[in-house]
């Protein structure tokens, strides 16, 4: 992704960011709509800085929000260091050095409780504002459109399929000639949202062969022999750099590497990743888990993803934020942002650059009303 087509996307959305902002600027709640309106009227010009930080799935994202919402608001400034990881960056969060966190991962119930420590009484927020997918990537010499099930890929994760000419390999890629090398797996060594993700669709869809519990860290498998890589950007390099490599990454982040289609439960269709593929899989999988009031966390039930039209393996994204911010005019300038980022023209902007599926409107619209408590 250029900075020039993200620039020029942007440029589309200007007159929106500018109203969103101006809005929040206020105090006022906005509209997800990304109408550009602002209920305020007062056009008050948004200055300083954001220093955040977190999930590298948001790293793509994360520019092209930043691109279009300081391409309306000059004197703002937006620093997301993509390099932490999920894990990393709810840690720096909770340590008080972002202002908010990008994660693939809510946070857990004592990370929630601790926030109070950080974020005052009032604690944090769970805010989603991405919705994609886990891509499986891999770099195999003249295999291409290769097809696996939810049961190979975790026998494959767990070390218990080692070679690509495997039986249970073989039998979902009639006709594919499937060299006898072995595979060489690739995982996120940091902690990782997209790793929790990931890992919660193996126990969920296959818990006899992931019998390992779903977390932002890969789990001590006995003999295990993979790779570990810092980010998604460092597995996404050391796939393609390989030969019989395979490895999961946020579908933004795989530049050429090639996916393998992906089967959708026992149906025996197997499909690539789309935005509209993720957008069927969150509304059949998307369930309720607040963890307090205006929180926002979502869990994904992964087995009742179903439909034919849907991507088995979504991943939802969160930016997490405190309710009352010490500093007032900080709090309102990270309000500003999230409320453009969490826009339609936010996330419209998030679909042209990254691939990304809009947020159905009526969550939306649940986070206009929490952000709207934000101070």
């Amino acid at each position: 992704m250029k900075t020039t087509r993200i620039a020029a996307t942007a440029a589309l959305i200007a007159a929106a960011a500018i109203g969103l902002s101006a809005c929040a600027s206020s105090g006022a709640s906005s509209s997800p709509s990304g109408s550009g309106t602002s209920t305020s009227g007062s056009g008050a010009a948004l200055s300083g800085t954001i220093t955040a930080g977190g999930s590298s799935a948001q790293a793509n994202v994360q520019t092209a929000w930043t691109t279009g919402f300081t391409a309306a608001n000059a004197g703002v400034k937006v620093n997301y260091d993509k390099s932490q990881g999920s894990g990393g960056g709810v840690t720096n969060f909770l340590a008080g050095s972002y202002d908010f966190a990008g994660t693939d991962a809510s946070l857990k119930p004592d990370q929630f409780t601790k926030a109070k420590t950080t974020c005052g009484a009032d604690g944090a927020l769970d805010i989603p504002v991405y919705l994609s997918g886990v891509a499986i990537i891999y770099n195999l010499p003249g295999v291409t459109g290769l097809k696996l099930d939810a049961t190979t890929i975790a026998k494959i994760f767990a070390g218990k399929i080692t070679t690509w000419n495997d039986p249970a390999i073989a039998a979902l890629n009639s006709g594919a000639t499937l060299p006898g090398t072995a595979i060489t797996v690739v995982r996120r060594s940091d902690g990782s949202g997209t790793t929790a993700n990931f890992t919660t669709y193996l126990h969920q869809q296959d818990p006899t062969d992931w019998s390992w519990a779903a977390g932002t860290a890969w789990p001590t498998i006995p003999g295990d022999k993979s790779s570990g890589q810092q980010g998604g950007s460092g597995v996404v390099g050391a796939v393609t750099a390989g030969s019989g490599t395979i490895g999961y990454a946020d579908q933004s982040a795989i530049g050429t590497a090639t996916a393998a289609q992906i089967e959708v439960g026992t149906s025996g269709t197997f499909v690539d990743y789309s935005a509209s593929g993720a957008t069927a899989a969150f509304d059949a999988a998307a369930q309720d888990a607040s963890q307090g009031a205006g929180d926002l966390t979502v869990s994904l039930d992964y087995t009742k993803i179903m439909a034919t039209s849907a991507y088995p393996i979504p991943l939802l994204s969160y930016d997490v934020v405190c309710k009352t911010f010490k500093n007032a005019a900080q709090g309102a300038l990270t309000k500003a942002y999230l409320t453009y980022v969490t826009s339609s023209a936010g996330q419209q902007l998030a679909a042209a650059n990254a691939g990304a599926a809009p947020l159905p409107d009526s969550t939306l619209t649940k986070i206009a009303a929490s952000l709207a408590e934000v101070k």
